[in-house]
């Protein structure tokens, strides 16, 4: 069983780092607006929603501009969405007659959704119509990735461009990033998708014999089972592409009719990382130096291989409680051993943590386990991986902008270290920079410490943990990790769906969403003027071994600095006392 871990982990990481280069190349000839294989079908598509939204993609613009119109799109999208789930019961396809969402659940959803963190305080398939699904979510899950696609390509351009006052057109990043790379992709993957039998209907719900009569608390027999349906492969195919991660179904991608087979999850595994990798070649092709796209995807990817194997070794190595019960979880050709609870059969220990370290990784949040079950080193670590700021590979477009603040933070200090103004990439980092890293790398941190202390603090707070002690505050500072780095998936003990925890995690969504990437653009900007400085003999190398360890010491420390008060109270707590 170990080895048969150990071959699907490594296969995964082979393919997803084979599959780097060409999509990372394939983008930045998009980004660039290079001709690319798709542009006999795609460009007149792209000059029609120009041409409609009267949009003049010739024209650039100002951070100031730009920071403006991502903003403006965003708050559409967001009153456009709240609407509609608190009309859906006056709308068209709702064949199971769903109800409007109170206004608080509905403000959260919307907000979760919108700011690519799918945050989901409601179940599925008894609360959402499939026009909600279809036009609400799936769409927001469109277009909120390729918000974070399109900052990044706008930082990326401020290194890239000197003396220069503009960071490019945000309609058209947009635009490009919806119809040229996600729509594509999500395509492929939902036929693949459709293809193992995960659903796609507007049909209703369906009743189907058992073959075991139940009872029901009311005492009431029954011979049937209603399965819940509806477009999910559609919904699936975006939801993991757009490290988005907000399931069709309540229990997300453990759900038979979400993730049925081991290739369907192999699939939808891949393309939770596959974009956010890809993304730093298409860095390195843009700013003219794969290396330093190279050097980032291998920080990342060190990090990730170091969490992923602590996650799988404590879940191999079983619950010490279970054990006192004389329950064998040792791994054989039988079984596969390890802390089973909240794990489907079907996919084991290995391919549970290998989904629970990328989803944390990627701001995905989907799972195909319930991270609540995890041992507490289990669920330790795919917590500090959010907490680190998602950059692990993190979201799309998110996780490297937020990469590069870190890298902007290793050069500044390094700087200082050796006595000479700091650089990357021919510009100068300065205090305007700094300060703007500051509040990319603090706003998350403040978000998610206040509001946990909040949570805590109060009645309305307390009133929902289920789990009393070091686990039951546990939940609370995951919920909070999750909301304010936009991950969304949750230590699923915590009862979120009140009007105090609606409330309080989508205004975290909100800030970390928001006040992270206006300072990004606001960098991008002050990068763009600046003249290109020429390498000299007291240049940090930002591609060497060195600087990528360098910059992972940076990460590392500001994470376990930040969070190490707040972790000993929850999981460090809970691991010493089930010792």
């Amino acid at each position: 069983m170990i080895v048969s871990s150990l071959i699907q982990i490594g296969l995964y990481l082979i393919i997803l780092l084979l599959l780097v280069k060409p999509l990372g190349a394939y983008m930045a000839h998009i980004y660039q607006g290079e001709r690319s294989f798709l542009d006999p079908v795609l460009k007149p598509l792209e000059r029609f929603i120009y041409r409609i939204a009267q949009v003049n993609h010739a024209e650039e613009m100002d951070w100031k501009t730009y920071t403006v119109a991502m903003l403006f799109f965003n708050f559409a999208g967001l009153i456009f969405l709240y609407l509609l789930l608190r009309l859906q019961n006056l709308l068209p396809l709702n064949p199971q007659d769903m109800p409007a969402l109170p206004p608080d659940l509905a403000f959260n959803a919307a907000v979760s959704f919108v700011t690519n963190t799918n945050w989901q305080s409601y179940s599925g398939e008894t609360a959402m119509s499939y026009l909600s699904q279809m036009a609400g979510l799936t769409v927001q899950n469109f277009l909120s990735a390729a918000t974070g696609m399109a900052v990044l390509i706008a930082m990326i351009r401020g290194f890239v461009r000197h003396s220069a006052n503009t960071i490019g057109n945000f309609w058209v990043d947009m635009t490009r990033s919806v119809i040229y790379i996600l729509i594509p992709l999500s395509l492929i993957l939902a036929l693949a998708l459709v293809s193992q039998g995960v659903v796609q209907t507007v049909s209703g719900y369906t009743n189907v014999s058992i073959l075991q009569q139940v009872h029901f608390p009311n005492n009431q027999p029954s011979a049937e089972q209603t399965l819940a349906l509806g477009p999910a492969a559609s919904q699936v195919a975006i939801k993991q592409l757009g490290t988005n991660g907000g399931g069709f179904f309540n229990v997300n991608s453990a759900h038979p009719f979400e993730n049925p087979t081991p290739l369907s999850n192999f699939l939808e595994m891949l393309s939770i990382l596959l974009i956010p990798a890809a993304l730093c070649y298409t860095f390195g092709r843009m700013v003219g130096d794969t290396r330093k796209g190279w050097a980032l995807l291998a920080a990342m990817t060190i990090v990730f291989v170091a969490v992923l194997a602590i996650v799988v070794v404590a879940e191999q190595g079983g619950n010490p409680a279970i054990s006192t019960l004389g329950i064998d979880q040792t791994a054989s050709n039988a079984q596969a051993g390890g802390n089973m609870e909240g794990k489907e059969v079907r996919f084991g220990i290995a391919n549970s943590a290998l989904w629970a370290t990328a989803t944390t990784a990627a701001s995905n949040g989907s799972v195909n386990s319930m991270l609540d079950s995890f041992t507490p080193l289990g669920g330790l670590f795919p917590m500090w991986l959010m907490q680190l700021g998602e950059v692990v590979y993190g979201g799309v477009g998110s996780g490297l902008y937020g990469m590069l603040t870190f890298v902007i933070i290793a050069v500044f200090i390094a700087g200082l270290m050796i006595g000479r103004t700091p650089e990357y990439l021919g510009k100068k980092v300065e205090a305007y920079e700094m300060k703007m890293a500051s509040l990319v790398i603090l706003i998350p941190i403040l978000t998610v410490l206040f509001g946990t202390a909040i949570a805590v603090s109060i009645p309305d707070g307390r009133a929902a943990v289920f789990n009393p002690g070091a686990h039951g505050f546990s939940e609370v500072l995951y919920a909070f990790s999750s909301a304010g780095n936009n991950n969304g998936s949750a230590f699923a003990g915590l009862g979120a769906n009140t009007g105090f925890y609606n409330t309080a995690l989508g205004f975290a969504m909100l800030f970390a969403r928001y006040w992270t990437a206006i300072p990004v653009l606001a960098i991008a900007s002050s990068l763009a003027r600046k003249k290109i400085v020429p390498a000299g003999p007291g240049t940090l190398p930002t591609h060497t071994p060195l600087f990528i360890i360098w910059l992972i010491v940076v990460v590392i420390i500001v994470g376990a600095l930040s969070f190490f008060p707040a972790l000993a109270l929850g999981p460090i707590a809970e691991y010493l006392m089930m010792r």
